[in-house]
């Protein structure tokens, strides 16, 4: 296990950190017995099973998770062996095509350090957090790239208490690495061991008893959790939510702080019930503070694993939508799915669940998935990864012109992922596109690649990052770096983000390739002239125009000016002086200059 540093009252961070040069009822509590150890898999259910018009259903429900889904209960011999085994393989696999989950029974486990490499997720399978206690760590760090965790990128931790062996856990990690539903019975320290540089991230409905060390992160997004202390911050810390979080004070510390979360409905999650793998449901909370376990209770409604097609790599997009067209969920299984046609999610309340980073290539240029405009749709746990025919869209919630109110029932979209390049050649026009009003996105990372196969100003040619067209849409933790054009266009009324990072696109060959009209270059973050009300809080932009140094990107935010149409806490940064900003929104803001790495900020706008 790597060696904890000695924390310092002083973030070490210097110089310029880039990656790509430098590496029941809704609302009645579930309470569940887990008592006992399942299995890896349920039972299928018959064809007898009831579709949704009363026929037979083709296609069974439940069945085996498959081959990369490894579940361990105490007894399980050898379990570090195991876990060294996957991170070996998976540690420096940025672009490879292993996926693992690793699935934790309920009990007590000692001694273990589960160090995560790429496409790996680690999750407890009970009903709270504290149902299943590591005493050791979940370990992310950067030796693999000398340090540097700006590519540390693909892999998450789910539902397990930790009491860390140093009494502090490693989470080194960037973007798409969430960190959810975890108790730490100590601190955690978001660096790499010698506090190399880190991109990062997102923690959300999570307990830390000690103190989180940010360290060298350039970022990060908290919600709805409970912390010991909040040591620093580099450029932009943001706060929903959070129990002990520090006192707004952007600019200077730049922390950003809501003392609530407008609207939040955490992720599903497996469990086992007894010897029963189910999928519980949280329910939705307005004004959330706080961990939503906090009794070790979670609120909401859980579903058999018999109501869920549990899918493979080798299924077609024919078979995924026979399973929704005969009433059943999808479990997404880990692996590489190539889709030839559209997966249709055209039912209310369905549910779509990856499990270890299962990955959705379209094929031909399709889209790879789309939703209906009806209520309560839950698209969880998987990245969608483009193909090399260009796709218009990637993934679509609500069709053209989605209108119908979703406010007690809203489509939720947690740790979906998309990537344009990298893994090889893939293309889009747009990535995302949320027509569905009240639509709560919580935690994205849109990404066209920067580095890897495939990558080049046309190469992997991809406009828009997230296009926003419906209404009262909120964004939790949004992520979106390196698009042609507008990384974000939000169109729709009443939005909201919480948190936003970006960097604009390093590889622009010229002024002329980036020029917007008569504005020099597309803002990152662009919210339609015809919009009346919008808000954000805690947005940052950065350029590092790497082809071409001397680029001049006018602004990373633009916006109407009228006083429905507010910010708070606005900064860009020029990475080392590789293109400079004139501005921070519109044409407010002073212009960041020379080598220094400085941000520019806006504390309110208007």
């Amino acid at each position: 296990m790597p060696s904890s540093p000695t924390p310092s009252p002083t973030p070490e961070p210097s110089g310029v950190r880039r990656r790509s040069l430098l590496g029941a009822a809704a609302a009645a509590p579930v309470l569940a017995s887990l008592a006992g150890a399942g299995s890896a898999s349920a039972a299928p259910v018959a064809s007898a099973t009831a579709g949704p018009a009363g026929g037979p259903r083709a296609l069974p429900g439940g069945g085996d998770l498959g081959p990369n889904v490894i579940v361990f209960d105490p007894s399980t011999a050898n379990i570090q062996g195991r876990l060294d085994e996957i991170f070996k393989q998976q540690e420096s696999a940025q672009f490879g095509t292993g996926r693992y989950a690793l699935l934790f029974k309920p009990g007590t486990y000692s001694g273990l350090n589960a160090q995560l490499g790429f496409y790996t997720s680690i999750a407890g399978l009970g009903l709270s957090p504290d149902d299943t206690t590591i005493n050791g760590d979940v370990t992310v760090d950067a030796g693999w790239f000398d340090g540097n965790a700006t590519q540390n990128f693909w892999r998450s931790a789910e539902n397990l208490a930790l009491v860390p062996v140093s009494g502090t856990n490693r989470w080194a990690v960037s973007q798409a690495a969430p960190f959810r539903r975890m108790h730490v019975r100590g601190g955690l320290n978001l660096a790499p061991d010698g506090y190399g540089w880190a991109s990062g991230g997102y923690i959300a409905d999570s307990r830390i008893d000690g103190t989180v060390g940010p360290y060298s992160q350039q970022q990060w997004y908290t919600r709805d959790s409970s912390v010991g202390g909040w040591l620093n911050a580099v450029w932009n810390m943001v706060f929903s939510g959070v129990e002990g979080a520090p006192a707004q004070s952007f600019p200077e510390p730049p922390y950003t702080t809501l003392e609530t979360t407008p609207v939040s409905r955490e992720k599903p999650f497996l469990y086992l019930d007894g010897d029963e793998y189910r999928v519980f449901l949280p329910e939705k909370r307005t004004g959330a503070r706080g961990v939503s376990w906090g009794n070790g209770t979670p609120r909401g409604t859980s579903l058999p694993l018999a109501q869920f097609y549990v899918a493979g790599p080798d299924d077609s997009a024919a078979t995924l939508n026979q399973a929704l067209e005969e009433g059943l969920h999808l479990l997404l299984t880990p692996g590489i799915y190539h889709l030839d046609r559209t997966v249709e999610v055209n039912r209310a309340g369905t549910v779509v669940l990856g499990l270890g980073y299962a990955t959705l290539i379209p094929d031909n240029g399709v889209t790879a998935l789309k939703v209906a405009d009806v209520d309560g749709v839950r698209l969880a746990g998987f990245l969608v990864d483009a193909g090399p025919v260009n796709s218009a869209t990637l993934v679509e919630v609500g069709p053209e012109g989605a209108s119908a109110d979703h406010s007690a029932n809203p489509t939720t979209v947690q740790d979906v992922f998309v990537r344009i390049g990298g893994a090889g050649p893939g293309k889009a026009t747009i990535s995302l596109v949320v027509n569905s009003r009240h639509t709560i996105v919580d935690h994205t990372w849109v990404w066209r690649a920067d580095h890897g196969d495939g990558v080049g100003w046309e190469t992997n040619r991809a406009d828009y990052g997230v296009v926003v067209n419906g209404d009262d849409v909120l964004i939790t933790g949004l992520f979106v770096e390196h698009f042609n054009k507008y990384d974000v266009q939000w169109n729709g009324e009443r939005g909201r983000t919480v948190f936003f990072q970006n960097e604009k696109a390093y590889d622009a060959p010229d002024q002329a390739a980036i020029q917007n009209g008569s504005i020099k270059g597309y803002a990152a973050y662009k919210v339609g002239d015809d919009v009346t009300e919008h808000e954000g809080w805690g947005l940052g932009s950065y350029c590092y125009y790497n082809v071409n140094p001397s680029i001049v990107q006018h602004h990373g935010f633009a916006a109407p000016n009228r006083s429905g149409v507010r910010f708070h806490g606005l900064l860009v940064v020029s990475l080392g002086g590789n293109g400079q900003y004139e501005c921070v929104i519109n044409d407010t803001g002073s212009p960041t200059s020379g080598t220094d790495t400085v941000p520019s900020k806006v504390v309110q706008y208007p």
